[in-house]
């Protein structure tokens, strides 16, 4: 089963720094999935910022969300020197 996400913080360029349940810290980039009319509603930054845990992933308010094997498997662990 993939790690579920537990926290998850919107940072700059449409990029989320997601904490999952196995003490991971993973930064994964929206932008590829920013596209058509559903998912570009995360385009309008102060709507990306409203991302929100839902489930075993991450939503925002009109339902987008993203898969959590995506979320997991298509993100880069936070390494000391990327950390915030």
């Amino acid at each position: 089963m993939t790690a579920q996400a537990v926290s998850v913080v919107p940072l700059e360029d449409y990029q989320l720094q997601v904490g999952f349940d196995n003490g991971e810290v993973r930064i994964f980039d929206v932008k590829p999935l920013i596209r058509g009319s559903w998912m570009g509603e995360l385009a309008d930054k102060a709507y990306f910022k409203t991302v929100r845990i839902g489930g075993l992933s991450v939503e925002w308010p009109h339902e987008q969300d993203i898969c959590p094997d995506q979320l997991y498997e298509c993100s880069k662990p936070v390494t000391a020197e990327s950390a915030c």
